[in-house]
């Protein structure tokens, strides 16, 4: 089984991260880290590089495809016609699973593969997925047929060890997530604009630019007004 997940210039680390440490996993799993070109590729920030193993060319029939998001401005170029949009729309005619994290489910959707799908992002830009004929769904991991979208940045080791318990079984799922220590239990309880306070989703939103253009899906800028 081989597992692709694409990188460009400016991806979310744990967006590509998170899935990779769980489905890497799956007894079997060769897992290929592929880019337009083989390389170093820089993380949004710039000071972390993840290395692409494989060029799109010489990926041509990977099981499952993970696209991690990154900041709009990022993930932009990759919502254009392309050899990004080339290389998901033919490879996802043989996938078993086409996935993303975050913002990477917008690039999905300009390859026309959400059409008629309901799929999640980053709750900034959850929206913007209708614009692509998808169906915005507010939940953390979203299954429709075997298009699996992840919302913001966490949320990706959610989608992973979903998809390591449809492929290989609850037992193996729960084995993945004891060997990670998935425990969580944060200190706050502001992980979504439902249970953030009011203040911190509105400094979240004006440092945004209102619809997400100013901070991606895992950007270190925190807003003034909620430091």
């Amino acid at each position: 089984m081989q597992i692709a997940i694409l990188l460009y210039p400016g991806f979310t680390a744990l967006d590509a991260v998170g899935p990779y440490d769980t489905l890497s996993r799956i007894p079997g799993a060769e897992t290929v880290f592929v880019a337009e070109r083989p390389g170093p590729l820089p993380n949004e920030s710039g000071n972390l590089t993840l290395r692409a193993d494989a060029g799109l060319a010489e990926v041509t029939s990977p099981d499952i495809v993970v696209v991690p998001g990154g900041p709009p401005v990022r993930t932009e170029p990759h919502r254009r016609p392309g050899p990004v949009q080339d290389w998901l729309t033919a490879v996802d005619r043989g996938t078993t699973w086409t996935t993303s994290v975050c913002t990477g489910s917008l690039i999905l959707g300009a390859a026309g593969l959400l059409r008629g799908r309901r799929a999640t992002s980053h709750w900034l830009m959850l929206e913007q997925l209708a614009a692509y004929g998808a169906e915005p769904a507010g939940e953390r991991v979203v299954l429709d047929g075997k298009y699996v979208t992840a919302a913001g940045v966490s949320a990706g080791i959610d989608m992973g060890l979903t998809l390591v318990g449809r492929i290989a079984g609850d037992r193996a799922a729960q084995t993945v997530q004891l060997f990670i220590e998935y425990d969580p239990r944060p200190p706050y309880d502001a992980g979504s604009p439902l249970t953030a306070p009011a203040d911190v989703v509105a400094a979240a939103r004006a440092a945004a630019g209102g619809a997400g253009q100013g901070v991606s899906c895992g950007s270190r800028r925190a807003p003034d007004a909620a430091r």
